[in-house]
């Protein structure tokens, strides 16, 4: 029997209304549910509106703001990122933002996030003691974390959140325009820089980054962080080997 004859034989017996899978209680009154709120829309290539991500409206915020203080409250609003549910304190640049040296550390860690300062805690004491040994301090520069929320048991942020804060992080860098970077971190460096993988770091030699959504392009250094360096000695010789020629570079400009 196919579907046509099976549909006049129903109405030949009187059939007269579909009948649900389940079935349903007409003596209560339907319950409604509120319509979903539909995400943001945003202005395609023609005009057209599009659904915006929690990337694009990352990127649409950091994108507003103006100055760093404009960053800082574009950050501490913006709500596309779960990583500010269960973080105690957003953590932003700290240091002067008119420095010609800007350093870009891990995500925040428990003693970043339980103060609401950066590089705080052990790691923060030794990365002071890094930048003593060339004759720097965090006040003849410009410190953030590579992301401002700190991770739940400081796992690596995953990939759909670091696109979420990298917008910001780009931001900053173009509002404070540094003469150079460096990079501390195997996941700041494998973040900001191509090619870069658990076996093979950029060490050693400034490379040029284009800032995004910038006409900036930024010498960039990449070397270990603090935390990698504690929990692995044997790395310091070469961190060491970094740190001079930061120092030497920095004499070469004439900056700090």
């Amino acid at each position: 029997m196919n579907d046509l004859t099976a549909l006049k034989l129903q109405i030949e017996w009187g059939a007269d209304e579909a009948l649900e899978e389940a079935p349903v209680n007409r003596f209560h009154a339907p319950t409604t549910s509120a319509p979903p709120v539909p995400p943001p829309l945003v202005a395609g290539a023609r005009g057209e509106a599009l659904l915006a991500t929690p990337a694009q409206r990352a990127q649409q915020a950091a994108a507003a703001a103006a100055t760093l203080e404009e960053l800082r409250a574009a950050v501490a609003d913006f709500d596309g990122c779960v990583l500010r549910e269960t973080a105690s304190h957003m953590i932003f640049a700290e240091g002067d933002p008119r420095a010609p040296l800007m350093l870009i550390g891990a995500p925040p860690g428990a003693d970043d996030d339980r103060s609401g300062m950066a590089f705080a805690g052990p790691a923060g004491e030794y990365l002071d003691r890094m930048l003593a040994a060339i004759n720097l301090s965090r006040t003849q520069l410009l410190l953030t974390p590579l992301i401002p929320w700190r991770p739940p048991g400081d796992r690596p942020p995953s990939p759909t959140e670091m696109a979420v804060c990298l917008p910001f992080l780009h931001r900053l860098i173009a509002l404070v325009a540094p003469r150079r970077l460096l990079v501390m971190g195997l996941l700041s460096a494998r973040s900001l820089l191509p090619r870069t993988t658990s076996r093979r770091r950029p060490r050693g030699e400034w490379i040029n980054l284009p800032i995004p959504d910038s006409s900036l392009v930024i010498p960039v250094l990449a070397t270990f962080s603090a935390a990698e360096l504690m929990k692995a000695p044997e790395n310091r010789r070469l961190a060491w080997d970094d740190l001079r020629v930061l120092r030497r570079t920095l004499d070469e400009d004439g900056a700090v």
